[in-house]
């Protein structure tokens, strides 16, 4: 273990001090209802996604270079080495916060440590950290401070797996052979004691955390992830968890992806894997059948920063992702890959406040809300929240808006943008809605129903 900052005898001295620890798991989970913990997060919808660390100087992805190699890429070694050149000087953590208040996101999740096993904190139970970088400083830390200060609620990703300790993988090795973790091996128990310190340190030396984001990828039953439930539980109950740790969390996590239908609880997602859609229903489920769930998406094709990478979606298209989810009852978390030097570049700072700027206008159409009455209909999108019903249209129609199956009495209609009032007529369960030529926003245009 030389590669830590403490030897063998201290790391266990640690590891022995963490696994006594009494974690008490009914009174950590006797921590208020789900709905009270999670209200704050039902209401929020978007978030800001940041995926940083050194693998940004190489243009690369986070970790996968290495875990599964391509011929002619970054070599392993090449890798490694990034962090003896990474010191970000440009990196402002007020800007991070101003960014997405301006994009109107509504909470932060940071990557603390990814799968490569770089830490962005300053860990005391590994040399493999920021702090010795040359730019010295606890990233996470001064993110923390300007979130707090800002009443911006962070979370942190945190990676189960970890290339880089010994007691993860046998490191002699290259990381492509043997990424997946070794459980089997005796060092095993090490790990999983690494975990729970590093995961003490956050929760008890960054204020509040509002969630941990897991991304523990196959056979994620190997971390034992109750374990790691009870110690958020202990040290910060109101803490949410998402689905990557081998139990289900507090909401699921759909990446790249927005689920075709509304989830419910009986239907497991896992990650980029598409197919659990044919699980999902098309009706509308019970508020208590609901599951609560995160798309996570990139701006481009890459979580990393990439100077290659220029497919970008547009600002409409991104638009109508949040409006998408949100109709369904979910949160969009939206991902920025920040430059080596500590700036967001400016394609995604362009769209985040294009879409802030949307927000800005038709945002109580999205904040607060949860799915709506109609549901597969092509041409809208429908979130709902007390006595109201927002009607986004995609595709203006040169007649009057028809809507059928709403049960609701609907009192009277506007449009979001400007207040002005819609004629509505409304019999055997179909509305009809008089629209003016044109809609007043080219991305998503919302028609307010009161009812």
């Amino acid at each position: 273990m030389s590669d830590y900052s403490h030897d063998r005898r201290d790391f266990l001295k640690f590891a022995l001090a963490a696994s006594s620890v009494s974690l008490a798991p009914s009174l950590g989970w006797a921590f208020g209802s789900e709905k009270e913990r999670t209200t704050w997060y039902r209401n929020a919808k978007f978030g800001m996604f940041i995926h940083w660390g050194p693998y940004s100087l190489a243009s690369v992805e986070a970790s996968w270079p290495i875990m599964r190699p391509t011929s002619g890429g970054i070599t392993e070694a090449e890798y490694r080495a990034l962090p003896m050149r990474f010191n970000p000087t440009k990196f402002d953590p007020d800007a991070f916060v101003d960014l997405a208040r301006a994009a109107g996101q509504q909470y932060m999740v940071f990557t603390t440590k990814h799968h490569d096993g770089f830490c962005m904190f300053d860990t005391s139970f590994t040399d493999y950290k920021i702090t010795n970088t040359p730019y010295g400083k606890d990233i996470v830390k001064q993110l923390a401070g300007a979130c707090m200060e800002r009443s911006m609620p962070l979370g942190f990703y945190y990676s189960p797996p970890d290339m880089h300790h010994p007691a993860f993988r046998d490191t002699t090795k290259l990381a492509k052979e043997n990424w997946n973790g070794e459980p089997a091996r005796p060092e095993w128990p090490l790990y999983l004691d690494y975990m729970q310190l590093q995961l003490t340190e956050l929760l008890t030396g960054y204020g509040a955390v509002a969630l941990i984001w897991f991304d523990g990828l196959n056979h994620q039953e190997k971390y034992g992830g109750v374990r790691f439930l009870d110690l958020i539980r202990k040290f910060q109950p109101a803490t949410l968890v998402n689905d990557r740790l081998g139990l289900p969390g507090d909401y699921q996590t759909p990446e790249q992806f927005i689920p075709s239908a509304i989830p419910t609880k009986d239907v497991r997602f896992n990650a980029v894997d598409t197919s659990v859609q044919q699980k999902l229903k098309t009706t509308i489920p019970r508020s208590e059948d609901f599951q609560l769930w995160e798309t996570c998406m990139t701006i481009n094709n890459t979580w990393a920063y990439n100077m290659h990478d220029h497919e970008y979606k547009s600002a409409q298209m991104l638009i109508r992702s949040l409006v998408e989810v949100a109709s369904r009852g979910g949160n969009f978390l939206l991902n920025v890959g920040p430059q080596p030097d500590g700036v967001i570049q400016p394609e995604f700072q362009d769209r985040l406040r294009a879409i802030g700027e949307w927000l800005a206008v038709n945002g109580d159409s999205i904040y607060g809300t949860t799915y709506g009455p109609v549901q597969g209909v092509p041409s809208i999108r429908v979130t709902a929240k007390k006595d109201k019903i927002f009607i986004h249209v995609f595709e203006w129609p040169s007649a009057p808006l028809e809507i059928n199956a709403l049960e609701a009495k609907v009192l009277s209609a506007y449009l979001l943008a400007n207040g002005r009032v819609l004629k509505i007529r409304q019999s055997e369960g179909k509305l009809q809605v008089d629209l003016p030529a044109q809609g007043p926003d080219p991305n998503v245009s919302v028609i307010a129903l009161r009812i």
